[in-house]
């Protein structure tokens, strides 16, 4: 089969591959009908993640037809059901499932003595990600092999177009988890750092959880366009300082709730003098993450506040202001997506027609343009946002 396959620092290649083949019971092979390629992706595409090797295949945003089931699926699944795969594989029966945080399941990270070694505990087991979290080939690909598929997939019906139900798979509940576990209330101010797909998909989250302001940042027109359009206040932080901003628009109080929806990759510029300290330091490989947005969420959130972040982080930051932190009393969230929590709700949501997920779809290609597409992606060019592909 074609798959998208990395070799190393911003090398991804579409190569031919072996075919997936049941291994456990609990399996079954998806012959994949739509993927994407998701913000994180550009994090092993820049090599920031550790532990990737090359031959493994990309990809957590996939969605397909069962065409092959292993034999303790007991009737759950069959040939010929549409599903979306989550990015977290899970087993649904060890203790985190069972309380439903699923994105820390105990039994599927096959590599679990890697994750233990790094983490002190292991998490779950991941599609097309770093080999701490199980190293599983992803869903860039024209096949998929999903582990524990009785408990790890969502069915979803006939007659609604791929794209506005790929997202279940990780955008929309990530963008869903960030806004609830913010607690938002109908007198707050929401603050989201970052326009890209989880940013967008945050916004719609808070607008629907009734929050009184949602504010969003970023620096490129068409995502602040998308952040309008959605219901957000725009700040360019190229024109105008975030935190003035912020506090302009909540009386001096700063706001409740301040999401980070960007994570380990700030961007790097003059005008923010810490993101150049950041990347000098990636430079010579003493700090692996650039948390500029970490650090202006706990300076400008209100006294008693909470941060959310479901950016990723994947290793080690410095300078940042705990003691701010502490004396304000703010509240921190943050974690993987525990997507299967939420995946049922928002289909609902998205059959009852309160969310289209699919307009944050900026291109839509075959999977042999897949390589081009993250070098797009990553340079932002042609107002790209979201990259679907089809295998």
């Amino acid at each position: 089969m074609r798959a998208l396959v990395w070799h190393g620092k911003e090398d991804i290649r579409c190569d031919t591959v072996t075919d997936p083949e049941i291994e456990d019971g609990r399996d079954v092979i998806v012959k994949v009908t739509s993927c994407a390629i998701c913000g994180s992706d550009l994090h092993l595409f820049h090599n920031f993640i550790p532990a990737m090797l090359p031959g493994d295949v990309m990809g957590h945003e996939t969605m397909g037809e069962v065409v092959e089931t292993g034999r303790g699926l007991n009737g759950k699944l069959k040939k010929g059901d549409r599903v979306v795969v989550p990015f977290t594989i899970v087993c649904g029966e060890c203790d985190q499932c069972k309380r439903g945080y699923f994105s820390v399941c105990q039994r599927s990270n096959r590599k679990k003595h890697l994750a233990d070694k790094v983490f002190g505990h292991t998490t779950a087991g991941l599609f097309g990600y770093t080999h701490l979290t199980g190293g599983y080939p992803g869903g860039q690909a024209e096949y998929l092999r999903v582990p524990f598929a009785d408990a790890t997939v969502q069915k979803v019906p006939d007659g609604i177009p791929d794209e506005k139900l790929l997202f279940l798979s990780d955008i929309f509940p990530t963008g869903w988890q960030a806004a609830v576990q913010a607690d938002i209330q109908p007198t707050d101010t929401v603050a989201i750092w970052g326009c890209g797909p989880v940013g967008q998909m945050t916004i719609r989250s808070a607008v629907l959880l009734g929050a009184e302001q949602v504010v969003a940042i970023d620096h490129l027109p068409e995502r602040l366009e998308m952040a309008e359009a959605g219901g957000a206040i725009t700040i360019n932080f190229d024109e105008e300082n975030v935190v003035e901003r912020l506090n302009e628009l909540t009386g001096g109080e700063g706001p409740e709730k301040c999401i980070d929806c960007i994570g380990m990759e700030s961007h790097v510029t003059p005008s923010m003098p810490d993101t150049i300290y950041d990347r000098a330091k990636q430079i010579v490989m003493a700090e692996s993450d650039r948390p500029h947005v970490l650090r202006e969420m706990i300076y400008v959130c209100r006294p008693g506040g909470l941060i959310s972040i479901p950016g990723v982080y994947g290793g080690l930051i410095d300078k940042i202001p705990m003691g701010a932190a502490m004396n304000k009393g703010l509240t921190f969230r943050m974690g993987q997506t525990h997507v299967q929590r939420w995946t049922a709700d928002l289909l609902r949501r998205i059959e009852e027609e309160q969310i289209d997920p699919s307009f944050v779809i900026t291109h839509e290609v075959p999977l042999d343009k897949g390589p081009e597409m993250y070098r797009m992606f990553r340079d932002k060019q042609d107002s790209c946002i979201k990259v679907v592909l089809k295998p």
